[in-house]
């Protein structure tokens, strides 16, 4: 069942989660020669990567992919891909093996038949580490987006979306395939997140609260601080 991780402050969380992150890989490589870990875009990881970028792992063991991206080119502003290259996929780090989400940016039906393919190709992930908004998004699984409820029970392992309240449109984890992992966190600052969060578990409505889908039975626990 989840569980609260609550620190003082944002460098101990990003410590604390460096340190448990890097356990779990560890373990992964250990058991069964490589690991997964998979990634959110936004600004709470930026200190985080920059941790783990440095950590002595056998990185050329690790796969690096995102539960999300935005639908740009990997050289854009808004890239997720480019802030994991630019912040997580340096130092020791460079040695990963990174999976992009968007292969074939320019052919929708190609690049998520592909996507899916590669997805169900892959073992139980060892980390997937979730951001959330203020609405209460995580991934690109949005409450505005018309595509949710097929997010949140598709069988396929990505989706395409398109959030009304947030710019481009978006390739996208489905539920099923982010919640396939042996450690799912939810990655968290600040209060007016804390209490999003809250609203969500009280709430249990995963079309108005879609992080709910990630809290209590499905084991996701979120590591938070002010």
């Amino acid at each position: 069942m989840s569980e609260w991780r609550t620190f003082n402050d944002r460098e101990a969380l990003d410590q604390a989660l460096a340190a448990h992150v890097i356990s779990k890989l560890e373990q992964g490589t250990s058991a069964r020669g490589t690991a997964y870990l998979v990634v959110s875009g936004g600004s709470t990881p930026a200190n985080l990567f920059s941790i783990l970028a440095d950590a002595d792992l056998e990185w050329s063991r690790i796969v690096v992919l995102l539960a999300d991206e935005r639908w740009v080119p990997a050289d854009h502003e808004d890239s997720n891909e480019r802030l994991v290259r630019e912040k997580l996929l340096t130092g020791r780090a460079t040695q990963a093996q990174f999976l992009s989400l968007l292969p074939t940016p320019d052919d929708e039906v190609a690049n998520i038949a592909g996507l899916s393919t590669l997805l169900r190709s892959l073992p139980r992930f060892d980390v997937v580490l979730l951001g959330m908004g203020e609405d209460a998004h995580t991934a690109s699984l949005f409450p505005c987006a018309s595509a949710l409820k097929d997010g949140l029970t598709t069988a396929a392992g990505a989706l395409i979306t398109r959030p009304s309240t947030a710019p481009h449109q978006r390739v996208s984890m489905s539920r099923r395939r982010l919640q396939a992992t042996a450690n799912g966190v939810i990655h968290t600052v600040g209060q007016n997140k804390k209490t999003v969060l809250q609203a969500a578990i009280k709430s249990g409505d995963e079309m108005r609260y879609p992080v709910s889908a990630f809290w209590g039975s499905s084991g996701f626990d979120c590591w938070w601080a002010p």
